[in-house]
């Protein structure tokens, strides 16, 4: 018999011990579940909050994390597709009857919104956006229009600002961590760069850019000229100055000159395209006196990484075109 009292004791024991076992997780089951209904408030608290951005304009009151964005310039589309947000519509390209190469991918499903320099009211407002991103140089005229449609922000200038303006777009769209986090792996790529070509950091780099009837040089405040700064090279004392870009003759063909030119047409028009310039200067007897002529230093680049994309995306492509092309100089 006390064998057998013993063994129900056993028994019992085990049995309430498993019993308190599963009333301690019951118990504990409501708290959790009134923490994950906490936090899912304050998410959403997060996400409806109404922030003031400042822009180029004045100020613009945006509510939470916009998800239909319209983009007006070549930099912002770059500068939302960086930052994973899909536009619900932009202007085209500068070039060609589709997106830039680089982001066809990205945007083939994307709608076009006319020119940069004169977008469709029309179609920008059909799409409902709860977020449209343009530039004061382009489209100051039309930033009431566009403010009645859908909360407006401008960036200021074009250019050499991308940086600022890549800054401003993170902002309005509630992802500055996200564009901290894309302006690192730029920086840390630009040191990438002048690790690879400390050894040519003193040569002097010339931008030229052919157009269909005149030729400019590309000075420090372009879109190539920040990022020859970031990595630190010198620039021919013509170029080496705070202003975007000056328009040249024949007579001073020599303010061209540098230890490399890196030089871009604009071929618009077939006929009349800004290459037929190139050759018709390339074949110059001036231009053969040049110190990039003589040594065969200068080399062609693609228009759109270099000028008219204007981006982030555009700007890591531009750091790994110069790579190449200064390491086959070595």
């Amino acid at each position: 018999m006390k064998k057998k009292w013993g063994m129900t004791l056993l028994i019992l024991t085990i049995f309430a011990t498993i019993l308190t076992g599963c009333g301690g997780k019951d118990t504990a089951a409501p708290e959790n579940a009134v923490k994950t209904e906490q936090a899912k408030k304050e998410d959403k608290t997060t996400q409806e909050q109404t922030r003031v951005i400042e822009h180029a304009m004045g100020k613009t009151e945006i509510k939470g994390t916009p998800q239909k964005v319209v983009v007006l310039t070549n930099e912002s589309t770059e500068a939302v597709l960086e930052l994973g947000v899909i536009p619900v519509g932009a202007v085209k390209s500068g070039v060609g009857e589709t997106w830039f190469p680089h982001i066809l991918e990205e945007m083939k499903n994307v709608p076009e919104l006319g020119e940069e320099s004169l977008p469709n009211l029309e179609a920008i407002a059909n799409l409902k956006p709860d977020l449209i991103f343009g530039n004061k140089v382009r489209h100051e005229e039309i930033y009431t229009q566009l403010s009645d449609i859908a909360p407006t922000v401008f960036s200021e200038d074009l250019a050499g600002r991308w940086k600022e303006n890549f800054t401003l777009y993170a902002k309005a769209l509630n992802k500055e961590t996200e564009g901290k986090e894309a302006m690192s792996k730029y920086d840390a790529h630009v040191e990438k760069v002048k690790t690879n070509l400390s050894d040519q950091l003193t040569m002097e780099i010339s931008i030229v850019r052919f157009l269909p009837t005149t030729v400019r040089i590309y000075q420090k405040d372009t879109f190539a000229g920040t990022i020859l700064s970031d990595v630190g090279f010198a620039r021919p004392a013509s170029q080496d100055v705070d202003n975007f870009m000056e328009v040249i003759t024949e007579e001073q063909m020599g303010s061209m000159d540098g230890d490399v030119m890196f030089y871009f047409n604009a071929d618009y028009d077939a006929e009349k395209g800004g290459t037929k310039m190139q050759e018709e200067w390339m074949t110059h007897p001036l231009y053969q006196k040049l110190n990039v002529a003589k040594n065969n230093k200068a080399f062609k680049v693609d228009e759109i990484i270099w000028n008219l994309s204007g981006g982030i995306k555009s700007a890591n492509l531009l750091l790994d075109d110069i790579t190449s092309n200064m390491e086959n100089l070595k």
